[in-house]
């Protein structure tokens, strides 16, 4: 029997990986024999998806309007409130907030929009539920957003516990081989064993090195490896490493990783080849990646979830928000795009069947945020500032539909007080809304444990 210093360094840094490998792999940890026994994908019963649009958000585009008729410029002294939508000079945005047409079998609209939000969304009406009057209790970027990937108020920068899809595939634990992906948003997970990780990718080509074998250099000799591994004793070495249990798993799991490498698993995130010409022509994609804007980015969270290879995928679906000077078209035009391919999105999941039953939303959550939203007044420099009261999302299975919950004050857009209850106002005896309760709601909307939160879901928009 070798000692563990005979070992050569490479054998042992090896060892090392293919022991945290086998024990939980870069696969979002689904044991490799389980992975092995569901040959067939199959997708979830119940899918998430958190959608973040990067910068701050300006609410009287998107999810609070006000209409300019009454918040004139002319009572801005008294209002503090001033659209704008005059200002935007594409002829594409409407300069009133939309109200959707009724859609067919559905009741018709509770919900007004802003202008960016574009008709390809707004026509989900029936889907969703508005939240208003957020207070997201921070004007810092990297506080905000965190705050609202975990429902925990951050200890100056730094994140509280773990991210909501953490929170969900822990509990959940599905048998697909990535439970989470998170697409250009941080993930975090404080409690829960590996296999709840999310994997972190920035871009599509990523997702594609870790779900294909590669032809560069370093890691085909490591595939080379973990393939000559697989028949290979056990030896001396390989249990020192094994200790805990990561041993059996290195004698039950020979043969798996031939079988992940050969699922190509890749080839469904690869909008270029012919087989996935109707994902490339429904999200208009071109023939050639990268697949990284707006579009391709909705595309790959629909194959993800389509495909059964995720139950939950937060992405980061547009930037470019953190508008202080310039227009308010720029701001307008990039809302557009994220809210045109969340539209998009959506209608693939509505279009499609779910294996258990009706179409993919209504197995899906999903939500929708940004870190805090932006000033209602315009600055000196023709831009808006970051402004605590923001709004949020909700969409899918699980919750209320046609919905609107909390409000905004009609002066200065401050957060209103609300009775948690029922979302009215409440000036005397109501509370402040927080990202924690939206976290608590999505958790309750699938019967999971929501306690993490300290605070009650809002049960008002959960279904019956």
């Amino acid at each position: 029997m070798k000692k563990n210093h005979e070992i050569r360094p490479e054998r042992r840094t090896f060892l090392k990986a293919a022991a945290g490998f086998m024990g939980s792999t870069l696969l979002g940890g689904l044991p490799f024999r389980a992975f092995a026994q569901a040959s067939e994908l199959a997708p979830p019963d119940r899918c998430f998806v958190f959608v973040y649009f990067a910068g701050g958000w300006d609410q009287l585009l998107a999810l609070d309007p006000r209409d300019p008729d009454v918040f004139t410029p002319e009572r801005v002294a008294e209002t503090r409130i001033l659209p704008g939508y005059n200002l935007i000079t594409d002829a594409r945005f409407s300069q009133r907030p939309i109200v959707p047409p009724q859609r067919m079998g559905a009741a018709a609209s509770n919900i007004t929009f802003g202008p960016a939000v574009g008709d390809r969304l707004a026509a989900h009406y029936d889907l969703m539920s508005v939240v208003r009057g957020i207070n997201m209790t921070t004007l810092a970027h990297e506080e905000g957003m965190r705050y609202f990937l975990t429902g925990k108020r951050p200890i100056g920068a730094a994140a509280r516990g773990s991210s909501t899809a953490t929170e969900v595939v822990g509990q959940m634990a599905p048998a697909v081989p990535i439970p989470s992906i998170a697409y250009g948003v941080e993930t975090y997970n404080d409690r829960y064993p590996g296999n709840a990780n999310a994997l972190k990718v920035s871009r599509s080509a990523d997702l594609l090195l870790t779900l294909s074998a590669s032809t560069r250099t370093l890691d085909s000799e490591l595939e080379n490896q973990l393939r000559d591994f697989r028949g290979q004793p056990i030896t001396c070495e390989e249990a020192a490493y094994g200790t805990g249990g990561v041993g059996n798993t290195y004698q039950t799991s020979r043969g798996q990783i031939q079988q992940v490498l050969s699922k190509q698993l890749g080839d469904a995130f690869r909008f270029e080849l012919a087989k996935n010409e109707a994902v490339r022509t429904f999200y208009g994609l071109g023939t050639a990646g990268p697949y990284d804007n707006a579009a391709g980015r909705a595309a790959l969270v629909a194959t993800a979830l389509k495909n059964g290879i995720s139950q939950c995928v937060s992405i980061n679906l547009v930037g470019g928000l953190d508008t202080h000077f310039g227009t308010q078209t720029t701001h307008a035009t990039n809302l557009r795009t994220g809210f045109d391919a969340l539209g998009m999105l959506v209608d693939d999941l509505r279009r499609t069947a779910h294996p258990s039953g009706g179409n993919f939303m209504d197995h899906t959550t999903i939500m929708v945020f940004s870190e805090f939203a932006r000033t209602p007044l315009i600055n000196s420099t023709s831009g808006r500032d970051h402004h605590l009261c923001s709004s949020a999302l909700l969409m899918g299975a699980g919750v209320k539909h046609n919905t609107v919950f909390g409000r905004s004050g009609d002066i200065g857009m401050a957060p209103s007080l609300v009775d948690l209850k029922t979302g009215q106002p409440d000036p005397n005896n109501g509370e402040n809304i927080l990202p924690e309760h939206l976290i608590a709601t999505v958790l309750a909307s699938a019967g999971l444990d929501y306690s993490i939160t300290r605070v009650d879901p809002l049960r008002a928009l959960l279904a019956s």
